[in-house]
């Protein structure tokens, strides 16, 4: 059990109920009550970012949830130095954002557990580019990966390249004979500079860099975007363009899902499964060509609402989709449930611990297939007229992960059938001001699960800007999941958590 410690009501004020979510400046007594609550599992780190002004202000800011009570919140705290004690020590789901944030803004925690370099591999040619004066170029040296010690005990180096068209991301394994006693993960290789990228941009140029972080989560990037733009700026979106953001999202979310549960099943060398599946998605993807211009749904959602509706020939069309699809998904969950030699795959294999999912605060179906409840769409009360149905399930192995799927585009469709008569037919939106200035934070639930972005505006433009994806608190639990398992299931195992590289890397 962990212990909970009740948070003062100065603290309790800095978190909110509904966005747009507080962002405020703390002092460092409000930021240790925080670190304290994160360490006893009372909160749940939800991101965590650093800032270094040209003018020579430095901050830190962190994202929390308060998950019982379904609060969010930031808090910012400034530094007379860029130097800070290093919350890994006692959050290990910590540990990497604080390695990026050093390799990019030069911020140090101090205390560090694991000082080498995250995003950074010495390719960059200069260090810090976040800091106002980026540093010398870090000299690429050989990487130290975590030894493994024990009679028999070999490694095993896969990647960073791979067969196919798979994202670069390198896997060391420690094994012995064919059972994995260690994995360690190395990232970064996608990283190009994005957040860099944003500064002093227009918002219009920030959304579509946001769109294209991660290209399976066009929506949710570009939502969370426009989410944080139009809380930074004051503006209220009206409803009807909240619902056709909210329907793309469940759209994309279809798309993903079906593509994912061919994709488990090919690892699995059961073709028939994937084969049916494909054409499922390309039948999403075609229809979301046809009806919004743009097979991924980029750039529908624009600052202040939307780009254009759907008329009754639209609806009539997706409501023949939702039909067809859960139709279709009935049946292919039908022929899992029946192909012995595939659940004998995929039952038992890569499990979670709750405990760790909980500790990481890992959601989307990594999280929801392990016991954790947590979804983005409970926080906006946008779905609660909706009847929002989320399902959830414990077992935390590749077959949960794959049944949660089957279930999230089941209740992805029910979603939509109730989204699409607050549907407009044109485009629908709110003025947005020109030189608004001020700090927003917007959250999406993408189909990996939650996507927060925070942004600060100066007279209009972007002067800084932090995108998170769900695999930052999912790529550690990967690790976890397949010790213990042969070598021959970490393909399968990889699949049904399908992290994100470009995501993660920015």
């Amino acid at each position: 059990m962990t212990e909970q410690i009740p948070l003062s009501a100065e603290f309790a004020a800095l978190l909110g109920p509904a966005p747009p979510w507080p962002v405020t400046a703390v002092t460092p007594a409000l930021w240790e009550e925080a670190v304290a609550a994160l360490a006893a599992g009372g909160l749940t780190l939800f991101g965590l970012w650093g800032e270094r002004c040209a003018e020579g202000e430095t901050w830190v800011r962190m994202a929390l949830l308060d998950e019982a009570m379904g609060r969010l919140g930031v808090i910012a705290l400034p530094l007379d130095a860029p130097r800070y004690p290093a919350l890994s020590l006692r959050l290990p789901a910590a540990l990497r954002l604080e390695r990026a944030l050093f390799d990019l803004t030069g911020i140090l925690p101090e205390g560090l557990p694991d000082p080498r370099p995250w995003l950074d591999h010495g390719r960059w040619g200069l260090s810090h580019p976040l800091a106002p004066s980026p540093g010398a170029a870090r000299l690429p040296a050989p990487y130290a990966f975590l030894p493994a010690e024990g009679e028999g005990v070999h490694q095993i180096p896969v990647g960073p390249v791979h067969a196919g068209i798979i994202e670069p991301g390198h896997f060391r394994f420690s094994v012995v004979g064919e059972t994995v006693v260690r994995l360690e993960e190395r990232l970064g290789y996608t990283h190009r500079g994005i957040e860099a990228l944003m500064g002093a941009r227009a918002p219009g140029e920030g959304l579509a860099l946001a769109g294209r972080v991660s290209g399976d989560s066009v929506v949710a990037y570009q939502w969370a975007f426009v989410q944080a733009l139009e809380a930074a700026s004051g503006v209220a979106v009206p409803r009807p363009a909240s619902a056709l953001r909210a329907l793309l999202l469940e759209l994309e979310r279809l798309a993903l899902h079906l593509g994912d549960i061919g994709a488990i099943a090919q690892d699995a060398a059961f073709a028939p499964l994937p084969a049916r599946a494909a054409v499922l998605r390309e039948d999403v993807l075609r229809a979301a060509a046809d009806l919004f211009g743009h097979r991924l749904l980029r750039d529908v959602i624009v600052p202040g609402g939307v780009a254009g509706g759907l008329d009754r020939e639209g609806k009539a069309r997706l409501a023949d989709l939702a039909a067809t699809l859960r139709a279709e998904l009935a049946r292919l969950l039908a022929l899992y449930e029946r192909t012995n030699s595939l659940e004998d795959r995929t039952l038992g294999t890569g499990r979670t611990v709750p405990a760790l999912v909980r500790r990481f605060g890992a959601g989307g179906f990594i999280g929801r297939a392990a016991g954790r409840s947590f979804d983005a769409r409970h926080l906006d009360p946008l779905y609660q007229p909706l009847g929002l149905r989320i399902p959830v399930l414990t077992g935390g192995d590749v077959d949960a992960r794959l049944r949660l799927r089957f279930l999230e585009a089941a209740a992805s469709l029910d979603l939509i059938a109730r989204l699409l008569p607050d549907i407009a037919e044109g485009p629908v939106g709110a003025p947005m001001p020109q030189a608004a200035t001020g700090e927003g934070v917007g959250l999406t639930e993408g189909f990996r699960g939650d996507v927060l972005v925070w942004l600060r505006l100066e007279e209009g433009r972007i002067a800084r800007a932090h995108l998170r994806d769900p695999s930052w608190f999912q790529w550690p639990l990967l690790e976890a999941a397949i010790e213990g398992n042969i070598v021959a299931d970490f393909p399968l195992c990889n699949k049904s958590f399908n992290c994100a590289y470009a995501g993660h890397d920015l």
